[in-house]
């Protein structure tokens, strides 16, 4: 690899790093204004108001930033697994989230939810031959197990 394939390599690690930990902070942050919005509303009600606030931001966005054009360069099969994830995390996964999070303790709710990145990474393996190394194993049965302490802990 030379110099500038390693720089870009490198770069495109630190970008990756960095938009995973903003979207940690996001996602962190985002529980605490949703149970307080489901105070007097329907899951339902509240899923539908909050996709269609992001989907008005992101017509703005696509909009202002000529992301018709790509829109359209979407190949139809691109479009069937985008509209499966759609569907999977945004309609069924936040419609449970947003049941769960108004009927349940937050912090319990928060901590099963944030064992899904196992699901991600076992069928990712299985499914998509993505390589699983045994330090990320060993690293996603202890955040699990960590994950499981924490948010089944006795009640005294």
């Amino acid at each position: 690899m030379n110099y500038a394939a390693l720089h870009q390599h490198f770069e495109g690690e630190v970008m990756a790093l960095f938009f995973a930990f903003f979207g940690m902070l996001c996602w962190g942050l985002a529980p605490l204004f949703g149970k307080l919005g489901l105070r007097g509303t329907s899951p339902v009600i509240a899923l539908s108001l909050r996709t269609m606030i992001a989907a008005g931001l992101i017509a703005i966005w696509t909009l202002s930033f000529g992301g018709v054009y790509q829109l359209r360069q979407v190949a139809p099969r691109n479009m069937f697994f985008i509209t499966i994830e759609a569907m999977l995390a945004t309609l069924v996964g936040d419609l449970a989230y947003f049941a769960a999070l108004k009927y349940g303790n937050i912090n319990q709710v928060t901590l099963i939810l944030a064992a899904s990145p196992l699901i991600t990474i076992i069928t990712a393996h299985f499914v998509l031959g993505e390589r699983l190394t045994p330090p990320q194993m060993l690293g996603a049965f202890l955040i699990t197990a960590g994950l499981f302490f924490v948010g089944f802990e006795a009640k005294y």
